[in-house]
């Protein structure tokens, strides 16, 4: 009898599903430290880091706002929203709070989760606190039992497809008219980590965290995408010299 022969894809032995983040869970490293995000606390202080810096908001769905009461009131709807786990970034260096990333598309069923809502002052921009923070996120995510860690942007946002493919994300796509944002259509560019990547990229990280990888002015000895390389399974194409 002849029978045909279907591939199968590896079996996940003894699965259980990681815990979900939840508004409890503070991340603290050697540059920055992320806090639940919360009004009350982080809004003025937030906004003042943004204030004339409207270009910031440019590829995010809301934003800019024209006060700080209103940034306040959408940091409260955040903070209703169980899908999203918002948090705020204390850089140790400046003493302030400078941006802002969150967790979306959290799927412990699936061992999945997204980084996402991702806003950097000009401050914390291009800074050791900034790297260090997303570092973080993955270090939990993966530590906590998740399998995969993804970052969607904009596809023309040229900087947040650099920053995903330097941090050691593989490039998966672009699904195009993802969605509609501002009045806009937005292609999606897909990037992620897998769990058996992760590993090779947090030695990654920890040498590049080191502080024996910068001079005296501060300036970086190892670039974090060399170190990363070898890791990604590919490359964003559009990002080619």
């Amino acid at each position: 009898m002849f029978v045909l022969y279907r591939p199968h894809h590896d079996p996940v032995p003894d699965w259980t599903p990681p815990p979900a983040p939840d508004n409890t869970l503070l991340l603290d490293g050697a540059y920055c430290r992320l806090e639940p995000l919360v009004a009350e606390k982080h809004a003025a202080l937030l906004y003042r880091a943004y204030v004339g810096q409207d270009h910031v908001w440019a590829y995010l769905p809301y934003g800019p706002f024209s006060s700080s009461s209103q940034y306040h009131r959408w940091i409260r709807e955040t903070e209703e929203d169980d899908a999203v786990e918002f948090f705020a970034i204390w850089n140790k260096a400046t003493g302030a709070y400078e941006g802002v990333a969150s967790f979306l598309r959290i799927a412990p069923e699936a061992g999945s989760i997204e980084v996402g809502h991702i806003n950097f002052s000009p401050a914390l921009q291009q800074t050791r606190a900034a790297t260090e923070a997303l570092y973080l996120m993955m270090a939990w995510a993966f530590e906590a039992g998740y399998r995969r860690f993804e970052w969607k942007c904009d596809a023309l946002n040229e900087g947040s497809r650099r920053a995903a493919q330097r941090l050691g994300l593989s490039y998966e796509g672009v699904f195009r008219q993802a969605t509609v944002v501002k009045g806009r259509n937005r292609d999606t560019a897909w990037f992620a980590a897998i769990d058996r990547e992760w590993p090779s990229l947090k030695e990654a990280f920890r040498v590049w965290l080191d502080p024996a990888n910068f001079d005296g002015q501060g300036a970086q000895k190892e670039r974090l995408s060399d170190l990363t390389q070898l890791v990604r399974a590919a490359e964003d194409p559009s990002l080619a010299p």
